[in-house]
């Protein structure tokens, strides 16, 4: 089937995936290799069909999605790309969990084990004896999902005539308020850890020697990230040790503050003066989402877009306790 004969309607939405991988089934990107066309997703070939230019000076109105009846069934997708846009811009979620699991319902229970049984699999076994036993169970409770998003209050009468390039300005910023929630969100569940490690340093501010003791007492694990309040990433910023070429350099050319030790760190809403989390991101920490970016498609498409919700539903999970430090000095 040609990409300009497929018919658009909400039930691509309705499938149990998503409306772009429903489109690929329906109009295989594998079809175009060799043509004008290739490197197009199949949603970017229904734009092209539509004539619909979603970014640039050229850009179209928001109107350009509701000239026909299928072009309007684009619209939910273009609202969920954007604001995955500012999902992906604001990726420091991606740093600090070690896996995400996708679930198809609301209820999930992660698995558990033991982490002095694994210290102890990691010895030579004697000729004749038996190995030590790596035990893995299921967790006691649930993982706690929670629903983050934003709700679109403008009607379509006040939007319809602008500009597309402007919209999903709009759109990312969402995106990145979503994540940021979320980010804040992983940060409670290790802070709330009744099993979270506790480094308790008598200092009334944080020392670069203390930050090097935290790092050693995270064996066999790797200190990967530091998670700290606005006001202590303002006292790193200033240490001597902060200041070296390498993190200098990678702080100006990118933003992102590195220790000299190689951990990555962040701000969070969510961490007080004088408390700080470390963490292992390859073994703290799961992330589980229940789909994706969730729009509301049909409100979307016949024009109610007032009061039309964006939404994403995630939880998080500890993985292993001691993959996290919970650093506090005598200021708290």
């Amino acid at each position: 089937m040609a990409y300009d004969n497929i018919n658009l309607e909400k039930g691509l939405y309705t499938t149990g995936k998503s409306f772009s991988q429903a489109l690929e089934e329906l109009d295989p990107s594998e079809n175009y290799k060799g043509t004008s066309l290739e490197g197009l997703d199949a949603y970017e070939r229904q734009l092209k069909r539509f004539d619909i230019k979603v970014s640039g000076a050229e850009s179209d109105t928001i109107s350009k999605f509701f000239s026909t009846t299928s072009s309007a069934a684009l619209f939910p997708e273009y609202i969920t790309r954007s604001v995955n846009q500012g999902v992906a811009n604001n990726n420091k979620i991606e740093k600090i969990v070690a896996t995400t699991t996708q679930i198809d319902g609301l209820d999930y229970r992660s698995i558990s084990t033991d982490e002095k049984s694994i210290a102890n699999s990691m010895l030579m076994v004697p000729e004749g004896t038996m190995m030590s036993e790596f035990t893995i169970t299921a967790k006691g409770k649930l993982t706690k999902l929670s629903k983050f998003g934003r709700m679109i209050t403008a009607s379509y009468e006040a939007i319809k005539f602008q500009k597309l390039d402007l919209f999903t300005i709009t759109l990312k910023k969402i995106g990145e308020s979503i994540s940021g929630s979320e980010f804040n969100r992983a940060i409670s569940v290790i802070a709330d850890n009744e099993n979270l490690r506790i480094f308790n340093s008598q200092n009334t501010d944080v020392t670069y020697e203390e930050l090097v003791k935290l790092w050693s007492e995270f064996s066999p694990y790797q200190m990967t990230s530091l998670i700290v309040s606005r006001e202590d990433m303002a006292k790193l910023l200033i240490m001597p040790e902060f200041r070296d070429s390498t993190a200098g350099l990678d702080f100006h050319g990118t933003g992102n503050l590195i220790t000299p030790f190689g951990a990555e760190i962040f701000c969070s809403d969510n961490i007080t003066e004088g408390t700080f989390i470390a963490l292992d991101k390859n073994y703290a920490l799961e992330r589980v989402q229940a789909g994706g970016i969730v729009t509301e498609y049909d409100k979307l498409i016949d024009r109610q877009i007032e009061r039309a919700t964006i939404s994403n539903i995630v939880g998080f999970s500890p993985i292993y306790d001691d993959a996290a430090i919970l650093y506090t000095n005598s200021n708290v």
